[in-house]
């Protein structure tokens, strides 16, 4: 086995100067500006549960129908982890989930056993602590969500602040900062959460948002104001709706307070993974991974909640707040290189139509993960991500004409400007594909075999995170004049030489 691997590797690297027909030039310099993105466009989660510890998706090995295991909380002070997150920065750390709506963080002084009622977890300080040290070492700024369970509401029932001042007053305490965040995780089914109140409308919604933002632009006024965070209503919970989870839609919760954010977002999972096959919703087919209709589903949910935004949010900026592969922890190829073609796909063409910061569920938590949990081996998603940002800067540059349908293109400046244009190329057919590339250009070519592996090669090399910290196996190989793209592989290509205007 590790034979045929060496061998494959070898010939993909080959193709880096394999002679080839001439193809047509690219003219990358005559690219138009589409648009930009943040330069923490890629974003990662580390969910609330992951904090405080408690039932996660559990790992593949145990029963079939088994859906949550108990694990620790992640260890945050980790030399690699940061290590590894550090080369993802600059970034920003959500910690959110369907678990922080109902996660009680502990008082100055107070050390409890158990959660107080209305409350399902307890967040210590120290644990806050070690988000906001972890926030600060890798460069990524805190996205958060507050509390809304039965145990923040008055005699009323109606949500208080005490919570959210908590955590904001804690955060400050300890050095960092509140970057953004939605009110609570996934407004749109609000009772999927233990301890949630059990009716809970767009009109209480529209009431108690009204005080939270008040609260924020007070007590944390360079906090960005997220919302509402809906999720699902494009198919995955609209074509077959879940019993029980109580759904509100989100234009009803945006229309009780019509310009209120600073940025609009939205959750996006395709499907769910095998956890939750009892929904009745359909789990991830690992056949249908480079298929169109499979990668362009994310386009259908960023066109459903972009016409939403423009009725209530016009002019606003989009995050994608939570993604994966599929939701309930991911499949298991969720951590394979077959994932890397909707990753990269994702990134590509929500950066051109506007979408701002994609936030990856999770950094190190469940199949879908970049960094396997137990391990911290990174995995082919996080080694797309650091190739994503060293070639494709902030400036979103209009897709270069394709050879083949076959062969899915996406530009932007590099990150370093000055005229050079940065390629992402996916070959989701079996025929290679050719690519004029320039006289200066440098490429990046993901190979694995089989698809569904988890060691990924980089131009025949596998990149591994050295005893300092950096990352070796990265190197760019020269691509004169065109570059050989093999099936079913994926390539970032640097062509300095490109003199576009909107680069300078």
């Amino acid at each position: 086995m590790r034979l045929h691997k060496t061998l494959f590797a070898a010939t993909a690297l080959a193709t880096l100067t394999a002679n080839a027909p001439a193809p047509a030039p690219l003219n990358l310099g005559k690219l138009d500006k589409i648009g930009t993105v943040s330069n923490r466009f890629q974003a990662y989660n580390v969910e609330m549960v992951e904090v405080t510890g408690g039932r996660f998706w559990a790992p593949y090995d145990g029963p079939a129908d088994e859906r949550y295991r108990q694990r620790p909380p992640i260890d945050l002070t980790s030399p690699k982890l940061i290590a590894l997150a550090k080369h993802l920065g600059p970034s920003l750390v959500r910690v959110s989930g369907t678990w922080a709506n109902n996660t009680y963080l502990e008082a100055p002084g107070e050390t409890l056993s158990a959660p107080p009622t209305g409350f399902v977890q307890v967040l210590t300080r120290d644990q806050w602590k070690g988000v906001v040290a972890f926030s600060k070492a890798v460069d990524a700024p805190i996205v958060t969500s507050f509390a809304v369970s039965k145990g923040t509401r008055g005699p009323d029932g109606i949500w208080t602040t005490t919570q959210a001042q908590r955590l904001a007053d804690l955060t400050h305490e300890a050095g960092g900062k509140l970057y953004a965040a939605e009110f609570f995780n996934e407004t749109n089914v609000p009772t999927a959460a233990p301890e949630m109140p059990e009716t809970y409308t767009a009109e209480d919604y529209a009431r108690e948002f009204r005080i939270f933002k008040a609260w924020a632009r007070k007590s944390v006024p360079e906090m960005k104001i997220l919302g509402s965070g809906g999720v699902g209503e494009s198919g995955l919970l609209t074509d077959i709706p879940v019993p029980g989870m109580g759904n509100i839609p989100t234009e009803d919760l945006m229309k009780g307070n019509p310009n209120s954010v600073d940025a609009f977002s939205y959750h996006f999972y395709g499907t769910v993974s095998q956890r939750c096959a009892s929904m009745g919703i359909g789990t991830a087919v690992k056949e249908d991974a480079l298929k169109p209709a499979w990668l362009d589903l994310t386009v259908r949910e960023l066109n459903f909640y972009a016409s939403i935004r423009d009725k209530y949010e016009p002019g606003k900026r989009i995050w994608n707040t939570e993604t994966a592969q599929a939701a309930c922890g991911g499949s298991p190829w969720a951590s394979t290189f077959l994932d890397t073609f909707r990753y990269l796909n994702q990134n590509g063409i929500l950066a051109q139509k506007g979408v701002e910061v994609i936030m990856h569920n999770t950094l190190a938590a469940s199949d879908y993960a970049l960094i396997d949990q137990d391990t911290l081996a990174p995995r082919p998603n996080y080694w797309a991500a650091v190739l994503w940002k060293r070639t494709m800067g902030t400036t979103v540059l209009a897709s270069p004409r394709s050879p083949s349908p076959d062969l899915r293109m996406y530009a932007h400046c590099l990150p370093s400007r000055n005229g050079g244009v940065g390629l992402l190329a996916l070959n989701i057919g079996a025929s290679a594909q050719t690519i004029a590339t320039g006289k200066t250009a440098k490429a990046w070519l993901m190979t694995g075999q089989p698809l569904d592996t988890k060691n990924v090669f980089v131009n025949g090399k596998t990149p591994q995170l050295n005893a300092k910290g950096g990352l070796d196996g990265l190197d760019g190989a020269s691509a004169k004049v065109s570059l050989s793209v093999p099936g079913q592989s994926v390539a970032f290509i640097e062509v300095t030489d490109a003199r576009n205007p909107a680069c300078s």
